[in-house]
C-alpha cells in the first residue's frame, strides 16, 4: 500500500516526532510512503527511504501553526495526481490547507485520514483551555468531511462528537513509543551527577506548558540542594525564564535536542519526569519518559491523566505550583518512590502505549478504508 503522508519535519515538536516515528515504522513494515511537508525548496532535509518527498511552500511555520503559501494547494493537488497513493494520511498542522484537503481527496477519489493533535484540558478549567476549545469548534465541521480522524482518547472523541463530528468517523488510536528504543539502561549523562537526583522537563517552553509553575516550585522547595532540573526544549518563553531560573538554582537549560540517542541517554540517567501542562493531547514526551522507567508527575490535561493513572502522580491543572511544592520534596525524603513509580510507568506503557500496537491499529484502519 502506498501512503501519502502530509505533515511537517520542523520546527521540532510533538507533531514532527509523531510523523517521523509513524512513517519510519510504516516503511519498516513494507509500506511505500511519500512525505509531503511544509518546507522551502532550499531547506535541508534528512535523507529518508520515502518513495517521494514533496516540499509545500509556506508563509509562516511555528511549533503550533502553519500558514501555507498560495501555490501550495496546486502543488498538493498535482503531486497527489502524479503519486497516485492508495490513501492520504494528514498529521494536521493547524494550517488553512487542512480545510481544503477533503475536497482535493474527494476529487481524486483517495481515502483521507487525519490525526488531530490539538491539546485540551479535559475539564476546561482555564483560559488556555478555552482557547483550545475554540480550535475544536473551528475544526469540527472540517473533520466531519474526512473519511476518518484519529484521536488519542475517549474524552477527545466525545468532545468532537458533541461538536458534530459523526461518531463512526472517529478512531481512538493512542500515541505509542518504541519500547526497545526508549528503555532503561546505562547513562553517560548520569555520570556527571552521580550523587544527585535528576529531574527532567521535556517539551516546548510555552505558556500552555506551564513550565513557570514547575520552576517556581523547584526554587521555593530549594530542590537545588538535592538535585538538578534539566530543561529540554525551546520556545518563546525561554529568553524570559532562563535568566530568572538558572544553574544557581540547580536548573540546566539544554534547549531542543534533535539527537534521539542523546535525549534517551539523559532520560535513562534521570529519576523523575515532570509535565505541568495546562492543556495536552497525549504527550509523547511523557510516554518516552515512562518507557525509560522514570517516576512521572503530570497534570490531568488532555489524555495524560488517563495514561498515568495508577502509574504515577497526577495533578490538577489548577494550583500546579502549590502541588509541586508538596510533591517534589517527597522524592527527596522517600527515594524508594522513584523506583516503584518508574517500574509502574514502564509497565503501563508496555501494557497499552507501544508503537507496535499503535501501528497494528493504524494498519487495520487503513485496510477498512481501502475496502470502503
Amino acid at each position: 500500500m502506498h501512503i501519502a503522508w502530509l505533515g511537517k519535519k520542523s520546527p521540532f515538536c510533538g507533531n514532527v516526532t509523531y510523523s517521523r516515528e509513524i512513517t519510519n515504522a510504516l516503511l519498516d513494515r513494507g509500506y511505500q510512503v511519500s512525505f509531503l511537508h511544509f518546507s522551502q525548496e532550499n531547506e535541508e532535509s534528512s535523507p529518508e527511504n520515502y518513495l517521494a518527498e514533496v516540499n509545500l511552500p509556506f508563509l509562516y511555520k511555528s511549533q503550533i501553526y502553519t500558514i501555507h503559501a498560495p501555490k501550495s494547494s496546486k502543488i498538493l493537488l498535482r503531486s497527489l495526481q502524479e503519486l497516485k497513493p492508495d490513501l492520504v494520511h494528514a498529521s494536521l498542522t493547524l494550517s488553512p490547507l487542512d480545510f481544503t484537503l477533503p475536497e482535493v481527496c474527494q476529487k481524486l477519489n483517495i481515502p483521507l485520514v487525519a490525526t488531530f493533535h490539538p491539546p485540551f484540558d479535559s475539564r476546561w478549567r482555564n483560559i488556555k483551555s478555552g482557547t483550545q476549545y475554540l480550535t475544536y469548534q473551528l475544526y469540527a465541521p472540517c473533520l466531519a468531511k474526512y473519511d476518518c480522524t484519529i484521536v488519542f482518547s475517549e474524552l477527545q472523541r466525545d468532545l468532537l462528537v458533541k461538536l458534530g463530528v459523526p461518531f463512526e468517523k472517529l478512531a481512538i488510536i493512542p500515541n505509542g513509543v518504541d519500547t526497545q528504543k526508549y528503555s532503561q539502561g546505562n547513562s553517560y549523562f548520569k555520570q556527571q551527577y552521580p550523587q544527585q537526583q535528576i529531574y527532567v522537563y521535556q517539551g516546548r517552553i510555552a505558556t500552555e506548558k506551564n513550565i513557570e509553575s514547575l520552576l517556581k516550585a523547584w526554587k521555593h522547595a530549594e530542590m537545588n540542594l538535592h538535585g538538578k532540573l534539566i530543561i529540554i526544549g525551546d520556545g518563546n518563553l525561554t529568553p524570559t525564564l532562563k535568566p530568572l531560573y538558572n544553574e544557581q538554582d540547580g536548573i540546566i537549560w539544554l534547549g531542543a535536542i534533535l539527537d534521539d540517542e542523546k535525549r534517551i541517554d539523559i532520560l535513562r540517567g534521570a529519576d523523575v519526569f515532570i509535565l505541568p501542562s495546562l492543556v495536552e493531547g497525549l504527550s509523547l514526551s511523557l510516554l518516552e519518559a515512562m518507557a525509560c522507567g522514570l517516576a512521572c508527575v503530570a497534570t490531568d490535561a488532555g489524555a495524560d491523566g488517563e495514561v498515568l493513572s495508577h502509574a504515577g502522580i497526577v495533578m490538577s491543572t489548577n494550583e500546579v505550583t502549590a502541588q509541586l511544592k508538596t510533591i517534589l520534596p517527597l522524592f527527596v525524603h522517600h527515594p524508594e518512590m522513584i523506583k516503584l513509580l518508574g517500574n509502574k510507568a514502564r509497565n503501563r506503557v508496555l501494557e497499552k502505549y507501544t508503537l507496535k500496537d499503535n501501528l497494528t491499529k493504524l494498519e487495520k484502519l487503513y485496510r477498512e478504508l481501502q475496502i470502503k
